[in-house]
């Protein structure tokens, strides 16, 4: 697994932080779901242009078995991709208020980090159904995107704005919906209802 994640962060012009001796792993707790609700806009367009990593077959929820050096790897993808991609406004960048991709020309915003750190983890060997895109509300009810690892000890949180992977629980966020385990193309609630924000631009 170590030698495809450094294989994929190659590509990107990365390097893999050594795994930390005698690590004390954190513990978090499980976000509590809701019913099914919309799917972003942004996630509809992105599967139009990218279907083939879009598909629609449902699969058995899966968790990542977060050890030490398990979590370093997240960990160093999470802080590498942030400090790779420059942050740029999807009105700057794509002219256009939410355009969810993949930041080829190293720009983009929230989403657009949380895809890439998706598709490397992935590329890694981790479990696409325990790497959940999910949106969030900040603390003046702006929309934000993050990526959700799922793991044996909770439910994790790689966030742009944010080396640091935090247990969800311990981040300022309300949260409002991630992805279906079983199906990448259902979205489900979080938490205790809340209305969904327009676009996710952080």
């Amino acid at each position: 697994m170590l030698k495809a994640l450094a294989l994929a962060l190659a590509a990107l012009g990365l390097s893999v932080l050594p795994a930390a001796a005698g690590a004390k792993l954190p513990v978090s707790t499980v976000s509590p779901l809701g019913p099914e609700t919309s799917v972003p806009f942004g996630w509809v367009d992105f599967c139009q242009r990218y279907g083939g990593e879009c598909d629609e077959a449902t699969r058995a929820p899966q968790t990542i078995e977060l050890t030490a050096a398990t979590l370093r790897k997240i960990e160093g993808v999470n802080a590498l991709v942030n400090n790779k991609i420059e942050p740029v406004s999807d009105a700057e960048h794509a002219g256009a208020p939410d355009a969810w991709d993949y930041p080829a020309d190293g720009k983009g915003d929230c989403e657009d980090y949380a895809l890439l750190k998706r598709r490397v983890l992935v590329e890694a060997g981790f479990p696409r159904a325990a790497l959940l895109l999910t949106v969030v509300k900040d603390a003046h009810g702006d929309g934000h995107a993050v990526l959700m690892a799922r793991t044996d000890r909770g439910d994790f949180i790689l966030d742009n704005l944010a080396d640091e992977v935090k247990p969800w629980n311990k981040t300022s966020y309300r949260f409002v919906k991630r992805q279906s385990q079983e199906n990448q193309n259902v979205w489900v609630a979080v938490g205790a209802p809340t209305s969904a924000p327009m676009y996710v631009a952080k």
